[in-house]
């Protein structure tokens, strides 16, 4: 059997390689995993059984694959709480939150609608570790639970979901919102209902665009993937500032007052900083990946804040949060983590949290993201070369060692094989965008002499 698990648990085309027996056979499978050890058979033996939390975005396959998922689940024993069309922060908060033994989110994020993913949270609501994911796969060919009677699974209705989680999200903000206009783009994925009546009930006054899912149009030309409609209306509209989530709403891009982008970058400068001077950011630390700007880094320096840097994917940054006990975390794309308020990437809490800073502040998101330079970026892939023959070797890291040299400390070099395909990406970072491109080529030229294949 092939790796099923990705970096986010397991995706693919809905009805194509990601099938409704496909999504049964993991829900059984996740069901011997998960619920193994003296937590359920305690239940057990008092007549009770295990409970998973199960919960999709809005795309057309997850209606079937939920119902695959959830048959899965029950014909094992587990009691399933079907919580709807919710956001993946939703559903792992949740799990936690009335003490789930797991939980199922039904999602491909960002992807196109055709697509779909399915990923597991464990106790407390946390991803699972790749060796859990790696028993799970294995569990696929095991002998599946099949309890009889009165031991098989329920399906019922979550019915406060949604009440419980805004409650949740309110409950992190120290100042209310009124007197700030947000316009929320919720990319007709599963913040179209949550996020608005969060901002809502904060107090702010809220514009509302990519709020209609019907099935299909999920992260269609809206959402953090296409921010341009979104930059638009903020400007038409005078408005303070626009929030664009993805299609499960577990990060969030920011657009100012004059339409200019905030990444997730900058809202993690923005925020690393206000939570240092409130002593809410445990060790005066960040946590951020490799492919974090340097005008991150510089910022946080300034303001006396260290950095941990982490291999890309927002799993790897939840290990480094964990792990050095952190409060604060995140990546370019969006996903920042609060781990003090969740255990994942959370869009519509870290929209909250900026508008919060906003108002807390009184200061505009331009002033606020000001904090930080962003150096331009430019990244190419290099692809038809050797990726596995990158690490050491002598003559590509003397080209890079040599551009490190050159760009000094207002620059910066990455070079990264891809993980699933014959290709080598290149970034480099400099103080304009024409030095960038130059060392970039040169670069990526030695790549494509030196791995030929």
């Amino acid at each position: 059997m092939g790796q099923l698990f990705g970096t986010d648990g397991v995706r693919g085309l809905a009805n194509g390689e990601l099938t409704a027996g496909l999504a049964l056979g993991l829900a059984q499978a996740a069901a011997i995993v998960l619920t193994k050890g003296r937590h359920a058979e305690d239940l057990r033996a008092q007549g009770k059984r295990p409970r998973a939390i199960l919960a999709r975005d809005p795309r057309v396959s997850g209606e079937f694959l939920g119902a695959a998922v959830a048959a899965g689940l029950a014909s094992s024993g587990i009691d399933v709480l079907d919580a709807g069309v919710i956001p993946t922060p939703a559903a792992a908060f949740l799990v936690g939150d009335i003490g789930a033994d797991f939980g199922v989110m039904i999602s491909a994020s960002h992807n196109p609608a055709p697509d779909n993913g399915i990923k597991f949270f464990s106790l407390g609501g946390t991803k699972l570790p790749d060796e859990v994911e790696d028993r799970i796969e294995e569990a696929l060919d095991r002998p599946k639970l099949a309890p009889t009677g009165a031991g098989v699974g329920r399906i019922r209705r979550f019915a406060d979901a949604e009440d419980r989680y805004i409650l949740h999200l309110l409950g992190t903000l120290d100042v209310r919102l009124d007197g700030l206009h947000v316009v929320l783009d919720c990319a007709h994925g599963a913040a179209a209902a949550i996020s608005p009546q969060a901002f809502v009930d904060a107090g702010a006054e809220v514009t509302v665009m990519g709020a209609e899912p019907d099935g299909l149009n999920i992260n269609d030309g809206v959402g953090s993937t296409h921010l341009t409609k979104l930059q638009e209306a903020v400007v038409a509209l005078g408005a303070d500032l626009g929030i664009a989530h993805d299609g499960d709403a577990d990060r969030c891009l920011a657009v100012d007052a004059q339409g200019r982008v905030v990444d997730g970058d900058q809202i993690m400068a923005i925020l690393a900083v206000s939570m240092k001077q409130r002593g809410l950011l445990a060790h005066d630390t960040l946590a951020a990946t490799v492919m974090s700007n340097l005008g991150l880094k510089l910022a946080m320096a300034e303001h006396g804040i260290r950095m941990v840097e982490t291999k890309v994917g927002d799993r790897y940054v939840l290990e480094a949060l964990a792990a050095h006990g952190l409060s604060l975390g995140g990546e370019q794309s969006g996903h920042i983590i609060f781990s003090d308020h969740a255990t994942t990437g959370d869009g519509i809490l870290s929209g909250l949290q900026i508008a919060a800073e906003m108002a807390r502040t009184g200061r505009t998101l331009a002033e606020l993201a000001s904090i930080m330079t962003v150096f331009p970026q430019v990244l190419i892939n290099v692809r038809g070369v050797d990726r596995t023959a990158l690490d050491g070797h002598s003559v590509i890291a003397a080209a890079v060692a040599e551009a490190e040299a050159e760009l000094g400390r207002t620059g910066r070099v990455l070079l990264r094989a891809s993980g699933t395909e014959p290709m080598v990406r290149v970034m480099v970072e400099a103080a304009d965008e024409a030095t960038a491109q130059a060392v970039a080529e040169r670069l990526v030229g030695v790549v494509r002499e030196q791995l030929a294949v």
